[in-house]
């Protein structure tokens, strides 16, 4: 299910700032804006076949421009009184469409979507796929250069926008016909094109470099890959900043023209309303997927287990790397579990975990969509006894998330020592951030208002619409609501560390 909310920042006497994620906010005594309330519509996922994940691209439009105007009556606002959009989406899902009659090809393919599996198969195992990591090897054994580095050890997967760009450019004939009149575009930049009734064809740094396509050394497209793949090099938007001036919606969208002042990818987004401005600053996303992202302020990390560089945002001279690191099926996972009815209401989970010791040896392996180093992992329920209530399972599922986790940590253990900074709807779960903080032992901050893609799209629209002049007036809003800190030993959480893992062993390759 994709979301879209919007935030508009309420200042009297002054022109309105809304970023395409939703509620308000007004402004207190000493100048501090608070978000007042949210709006929410959502697109529904299509399954057409086993594996694939799409969404209808006419549904996620008016959902889009019906969340905006609905954002803006809940507020008590008028159109004219909004003076910026920023929008925040999910990244790497994607479409194609025609250059001049904007009819799409196809639906958007989710970044979940798993139809390019036989092909990454095909290329990881190829021949030429090795002579590249010889080849980038021996480059960067001789220049030291980092941007040999990643290529030398080159991995495809089902999550890359590359793999399923390539599947649709060699199954389906339409776009392959009409590659010279085919825009490339995700969720960003159709949006985008649609609000200016197809007069602007761009994105911005954080979107184009989190679809696997954009070099973020040279920060352009990347023509080698694009060769390898046969993907023509004109079906990409122009990449722009991200707090930027990219036009206006179209006044017969809003009834008036609103100036579209950002476009950011979603954990980039919430890195910046996290205000995580520092080298060093991280942050936690758990969301429906998980996300470690570590500032790496101007220096760029090569790829190195299972972590991968990103642009955070470019603001004029201002270029900001990210190191992430992600994992799926984290809120999917719960929202399954309340599906099938393990619980009624997502706020009693954390009651039932801590309303029984353990697990009772029971370990739940998540794997329903994608697993970047196994698209074949099985999801699964291991360990099950005649005594075993839903209070374990759900201990279970909730203790596989912070599991998952403290094995990520480990990647970036040597990258930060600062306080984590947690956002995204699983971090409301008290038994989740307490077991996740154990762990990695470290303080955790939970904000008030975990929806942080939402006040990054607007923070950043407000920089560049003039709102707020500089990130430091931005650090004056945070607010935190809890910080977890370590409580047990992490060697206590050992043996069912250890059992789990051994669960998700058993689950590979299925």
């Amino acid at each position: 299910t994709a979301h879209f909310r919007r935030l508009c920042l309420k200042q009297p006497l002054r022109p309105r700032c809304g970023g395409h994620v939703c509620g308000t906010a007004q402004k207190q005594p000493g100048g501090v804006r608070q978000v007042r309330q949210v709006r929410a519509r959502s697109v529904e996922a299509l399954y057409p076949r086993p594996g694939w994940v799409e969404l209808d691209p006419e549904v996620l439009w008016s959902q889009f421009v019906g969340v905006v105007k609905e954002a803006v009556q809940a507020a008590g606002l008028h159109m004219r009184q909004v003076a910026a959009l920023g929008i925040s989406t999910q990244r790497s899902t994607f479409i194609t469409w025609h250059k001049r009659t904007g009819k799409p090809f196809h639906n958007f393919i989710s970044w979940q979507d798993l139809r390019s599996a036989e092909l990454v198969n095909s290329w990881n195992r190829s021949l030429l796929l090795k002579v590249i990591h010889v080849i980038f090897t021996v480059l960067h054994f001789f220049t030291g250069n980092d941007r040999y580095l990643a290529p030398s050890f080159l991995t495809f997967s089902t999550q890359q926008t590359s793999m399923k760009l390539s599947w649709v450019f060699k199954n389906i004939p339409e776009v392959t016909a009409k590659k010279n009149n085919c825009c490339f575009g995700t969720v960003d930049t159709w949006l985008l094109y649609r609000l200016t009734k197809g007069s602007v064809f761009a994105t911005d740094y954080s979107n184009a470099s989190s679809t696997g396509i954009f070099e973020p050394f040279t920060k352009c497209w990347n023509p080698t890959l694009c060769n390898l793949l046969s993907i023509p090099m004109s079906i990409y938007p122009s990449v722009k900043d991200t707090s930027f001036n990219f036009g206006s919606a179209d006044s017969e969208i809003f009834g008036v023209p609103i100036p579209i002042m950002a476009l950011v990818a979603d954990q980039q987004s919430a890195m910046f309303g996290e205000c995580c401005f520092q080298p060093g600053d991280v942050k936690l996303t758990m969301g429906t997927g998980g996300f470690w992202n570590v500032n790496t302020g101007g220096n760029l990390c090569a790829s190195h287990g299972g972590l991968y560089p990103l642009i955070g945002w470019k603001i004029g001279e201002e270029v900001v790397y990210l190191t992430e690191g992600s994992m799926s099926n984290i809120g999917t996972t719960i929202k399954w579990a309340q599906d099938i009815n393990l619980f009624t209401n997502v706020d009693e989970t954390a009651k039932m975990a801590r309303s029984i010791v353990d697990s009772q040896g029971v370990c739940f392996v998540p794997g329903f969509q994608v697993s970047a180093n196994d698209p074949c992992l099985s999801a699964s329920f291991m360990g099950l006894k005649p005594t075993t209530t839903r209070n374990h399972l759900v201990r279970a599922i909730l203790e596989s998330v912070a599991f998952r986790t403290k094995h990520f940590y480990f990647s970036f253990n040597l990258l930060f020592s600062s306080p984590c900074r947690a956002d995204g709807g699983v971090s409301n779960n008290s038994f989740v951030m307490q077991m996740t903080s154990d762990l990695i032992n470290k303080k955790i901050e939970k904000p008030s208002n975990t929806d942080m893609s939402s006040l990054g799209a607007a923070f950043l629209a407000g920089l560049a619409s003039g709102l707020w002049t500089d990130k430091e007036q931005l650090k004056k809003l945070r607010r935190i609501e809890t910080v977890f800190e370590p409580q047990k030993d992490e060697e206590e959480y050992k043996p069912a560390m250890d059992t789990w893992m051994q669960a998700v062993k058993c689950s590979s390759h299925w």
